[in-house]
């Protein structure tokens, strides 16, 4: 668990220094791009560093987590509880009891997984949210183009010898509608594409978690055997199945036997 948990954190922090080295070295087309739509690309921009703050914080925040973990499985007597995904299992199982049925087993599994789908919504809500900002500029974009042409085709005065000069000027609109639908389109996937990668590496964190909490609690599970009231109660109907099979199978070896 330990080497699957400290691979994501790395992974997180190598793969944002890389974005962060990426940006500083296109940091003049970077700028070109950002200021193209500065409004729209700067809330692109704001909800992509919310969002990586927000997997940093997730992903520091199973620390506690994996340390009493690390701890319960290694039989360590730990009184601080872990903060939010194991507690309930922390509290349940603080008698430390020797085994624990299937069934319970199966509640502490679901428990868990309950707990660690409701902490990735987040996550998972600023990925689509850049997803539909960049959706969101494609159609302003789109938009301003289609008015900025209809306006300059409306107002050209073909008659006239500076009707070039005229088209030149009237691209201005259009133009700048292009840029900003290319433009928020790249940087909300971008965006998204970001934000998504450190998630998918917070979801590995917690599934390490999980892994090894699994594990631990099934050699520490005794599955269900039935009680002697339950055998004697059955036996009587075994003793009749069994009497009626020895019977039919009887009934039909005679029956081969008048064939041949």
């Amino acid at each position: 668990m330990t080497r699957h948990f400290h691979g994501a954190l790395n992974r997180m922090a190598f793969f944002t220094a890389f974005i962060a080295a990426l940006l500083i070295l296109f940091y003049p087309l970077f700028m070109q791009i950002a200021i193209s739509n500065i409004w729209l690309n700067g809330i692109i921009i704001g909800t992509t560093l919310f969002g990586v703050g927000a997997c940093f914080v997730e992903i520091f925040r199973l620390i506690p987590e994996y340390k009493w973990l690390s701890g319960f499985t290694h039989g360590k007597r730990i009184k601080k509880l872990p903060p939010r995904l194991l507690r309930p299992v922390a509290i349940m199982l603080t008698a430390r009891p020797k085994q624990i049925s299937a069934t319970t087993l199966n509640g502490m599994l679901e428990m868990i997984l309950l707990r660690m789908d409701d902490s990735r919504e987040s996550t998972r809500y600023i990925t689509n949210t850049l997803i539909f900002l960049g959706l969101l500029g494609t159609f302003w974009g789109l938009i301003l183009t289609v008015g900025g042409f209809a306006e300059l085709i409306g107002s050209l005065n073909f008659t006239d010898e500076a009707v070039l000069e005229s088209m030149q000027s009237g691209l201005v609109r259009p133009l700048s509608g292009m840029a900003t639908a290319f433009t928020s389109s790249l940087m909300g996937l971008a965006g998204s594409l970001v934000v998504g990668f450190l998630g998918l590496q917070v979801q590995l964190a917690q599934n390490a978690i999980f892994n090894e909490l699994e594990e631990y609690l099934s050699t520490h599970t005794r599955t269900s055997t039935p009680s002697p009231d339950e055998i004697v109660e059955v036996l009587p109907q075994i003793n009749l199945a069994t009497r009626e099979l020895t019977r039919t199978v009887k009934k039909l070896t005679k029956s081969v036997s008048d064939l041949t």
